[in-house]
């Protein structure tokens, strides 16, 4: 099996990380998390010779899903997560986007072309990706996990020393926590994550250094 690669894009005024797997031979990948600045997206995928298969999203705050539909009628690919439970946020996407004062048009409702829900799988190429349903930031936020190569994209469950807010519409922190216990940690200290916002990290130096995950 090639490699998988990881590009990321910070987007949006919340600088989101919008990431790219792809493999390192076909060039064949996935955009995660959309959230916006569609434009560089698309540079960066034409910059990089890419042949996107799908968008796959995490959960549905406007920083993460706001671009995918225009992404989607850009490059005619399904949409593709995160979990049902997150049809409200979708839906609320430009309301949301007007709230923070953001620009018209920049970010739009959207609903995916298939749901995910908690065991399922998705796959580009050879690479196959475990979905988790990890509610608690959102309430339909799922994560993904290739345990080939022992990697993940966990959105906003879990950062570089910290976790995701529980303050938003559908929040809920011991949810959140219960997540991450549950569902991130029993992936394997050895896994290393990229995750919604910031650097990445690996899971064990989490379990050990996380001023949050201390005594789950």
């Amino acid at each position: 099996m090639s490699m998988l690669q990881a590009g990321i894009i910070p987007v949006t005024a919340f600088q989101q990380n919008c990431t790219i797997f792809f493999d390192q031979d076909t060039k064949e990948g996935v955009v995660i998390d959309p959230g916006g600045d569609v434009a560089n997206i698309l540079q960066g995928i034409e910059q990089n010779g890419l042949k996107i298969k799908a968008i796959w999203l995490t959960h549905g705050h406007l920083d993460h899903a706001g671009g995918a539909k225009e992404l989607k009628e850009a490059l005619g690919v399904d949409i593709i997560g995160p979990h049902e439970d997150d049809l409200p946020l979708l839906q609320r996407i430009e309301t949301q986007a007007e709230k923070y004062g953001l620009p018209a048009g920049g970010m739009r409702n959207v609903e995916p072309d298939r749901w995910l829900k908690d065991g399922d799988t998705v796959s580009f190429g050879e690479h196959v990706f475990e979905v988790y349903h990890t509610p608690g930031h959102a309430p339909g936020h799922v994560i993904y996990f290739n345990r080939a190569q022992k990697f993940a994209h966990v959105g906003d469950v879990l950062f570089n020393g910290s976790i995701g807010r529980t303050d938003l519409p559908g929040g809920n922190h011991q949810q959140l926590l219960d997540s991450i216990r549950d569902k991130v940690l029993p992936l394997g200290d050895e896994v290393g994550f990229i995750c919604g916002h910031g650097p990445g990290s690996r899971i064990g130096d989490e379990r050990r250094g996380n001023p949050y995950l201390q005594g789950l």
